[in-house]
C-alpha cells in the first residue's frame, strides 16, 4: 500500500471514529454460496419465471413451439408495425426462416464485418433487429447474447424494435450459470462483447423522470421456443 492510500484509508478511519486496521479484514467466503451455485429449476419452472421477470421490466413474451410459428409472430407483428427495415444477425437459424420471401416488400441486412460504416447507418434506420440469443436468464428475466465481426451488437441496440429468439434449451436458472460458459477461456477465444439485456432500453434523470428508447429499442420481445 503506497503513503497516499494508507493517508486516504487513515483519513476515513479518523471520520469515522475507528483505528486505522492493521490488516485487511478476512473473507470467508467467495463468490456465490454453493446453496445459490447448486440452485436450479425444472424447465417450466424457469420458463414461467423469466416470462414474470421479463415482463415486469417492460419486455414482450411469446411462446411457440416451433421456429416455423415463431416466424409467423414476426411476419405479422412487422404488418402490425408497418415495419419495413430488418436488420438480422448473420446466424444460419435466422437465415433458414425466410423471412425476406414471406415480406418481400421489406429490405433485410444481415450483419457482416464488411462496409462497417455503411451497416451502423443502415442499422440506425432499421425498423426491427432480430438475433437468436446465446442464453435466457429465469431469475433476473435477462436474455444474453455476443457481439463478433458476425454478430453486431448494433442488432440489438440500434433498431427501434429488437425481437430475440431465444430456444428453450438455452433458458439458465442463475446468472452464473451463463457467466460459467466463458470460465477458462484463452483471451483470444472471448467475444468481442457480452450484452445483458432485460427489457426495453431505460433512462432517467436526476428529477427521475423514466424515458424509454432512449439509449436503445423501446419495444422488446423474446420469442422462446420450445
Amino acid at each position: 500500500m503506497s503513503d497516499a492510500q494508507k493517508a486516504f484509508i487513515q483519513m476515513i478511519t479518523n471520520r469515522l471514529g475507528r483505528p486505522m486496521p492493521a490488516s485487511p479484514p478476512v473473507h470467508p467466503y467467495k463468490g456465490a454460496p454453493d446453496f445459490w451455485r447448486t440452485h436450479a429449476l425444472a424447465l417450466e419452472d424457469k420458463i414461467a419465471l423469466f416470462r414474470d421477470n421479463w415482463q415486469k421490466a417492460g419486455g414482450h413474451f411469446c411462446r411457440f413451439a416451433t421456429m416455423r410459428e415463431a416466424k409467423q409472430f414476426i411476419v405479422e407483428k412487422a404488418a402490425e408495425l408497418k415495419a419495413r427495415q430488418f436488420l438480422l444477425q448473420n446466424q444460419p437459424e435466422l437465415l433458414a426462416l425466410g423471412l425476406s420471401e414471406s415480406l418481400p416488400d421489406s429490405t433485410f441486412t444481415v450483419w457482416h464485418p464488411a462496409n462497417r460504416d455503411v451497416l451502423l447507418a443502415q442499422a440506425a434506420q432499421a425498423d426491427i433487429g432480430i438475433a437468436l440469443v446465446d442464453c435466457g436468464v429465469a431469475h433476473t428475466g435477462t436474455v444474453v447474447v455476443t457481439s463478433s465481426e458476425n454478430s453486431g451488437r448494433s442488432v440489438s441496440l440500434l433498431p427501434a424494435v429488437f425481437i430475440a429468439i431465444l430456444p428453450a434449451e438455452r433458458l439458465r436458472t442463475r446468472l452464473g450459470e451463463a457467466l460459467a460458459a466463458y470460465n477458462g477461456r484463452e483471451l483470444a477465444d472471448f467475444p468481442a462483447g457480452i450484452h445483458f439485456i432485460s427489457g426495453p432500453s431505460r433512462s432517467a434523470d436526476i428529477e427521475n423522470d423514466l424515458t424509454i428508447g432512449v439509449h436503445g429499442p423501446g419495444v422488446v420481445f423474446v420469442l422462446l421456443v420450445g
